[in-house]
């Protein structure tokens, strides 16, 4: 998923990148509601940033712009990135906001820092744990843009994030795991 919070750091962002969704996270929901990124620890501060569980009916993205992808994976590729994801909730206190690597992006230096990530870098690393590419580019140089150019990925909504979240309430009562539906497909 990407999005545009409209805050004063995505409009800093959007000034180099000149594109209108610039936060990525991967969720393993329909309903978003296990929905993971490196972005923000406190809504109100965007310089103290790390592994975060989104709340995506939360203030922050409130009038959130965005995008949603999903993509085919087999039941294994779907417990490596499950596996993944919860070593990193598991020990998120370890890991950081990858700052520097952002500078690394705007000069197309890849600069890894351990065990730390920004967005776009760390959901490419996920969904690269279930062995699925956005591109040719390593990681640490995946930016927002690159999820809506890749051929792995298809868009199943765009527009105002509270109205999708408005529509999959009215679509289903239940929560049930990505896979077990509509998002990623698991075969037989």
């Amino acid at each position: 998923m990407l999005t545009d919070t409209g805050t004063l750091f995505t409009r800093f962002i959007k000034l180099f990148t000149k594109k209108p969704l610039n936060h990525a996270s991967i969720s393993f929901t329909k309903e978003l509601d296990s929905t993971f990124s490196f972005g923000r620890k406190r809504p109100n501060n965007p310089f103290v940033g790390g592994f975060v569980k989104e709340d995506m009916a939360g203030r922050l993205f409130k009038y959130a712009d965005c995008a949603i992808y999903k993509c085919s994976v087999s039941k294994l590729q779907y417990e490596h990135m499950r596996h993944f994801v919860r070593q990193i909730e598991h020990n998120q206190y370890c890991y950081k906001y990858n700052f520097i690597g952002l500078f690394g992006v705007l000069f197309n230096k890849s600069i890894d820092v351990e065990n730390a990530f920004f967005c776009s870098q760390f959901v490419s690393t996920v969904l690269n744990s279930g062995a699925i590419q956005i591109n040719s580019k390593p990681s640490s140089l995946v930016k927002p843009s690159d999820f809506m150019e890749s051929k792995n990925l298809q868009l199943v909504y765009e527009g105002k994030l509270s109205e999708f979240l408005e529509q999959q309430g009215e679509t289903t009562n239940r929560r049930y795991p990505i896979g077990m539906e509509d998002y990623i497909c698991i075969p037989s």
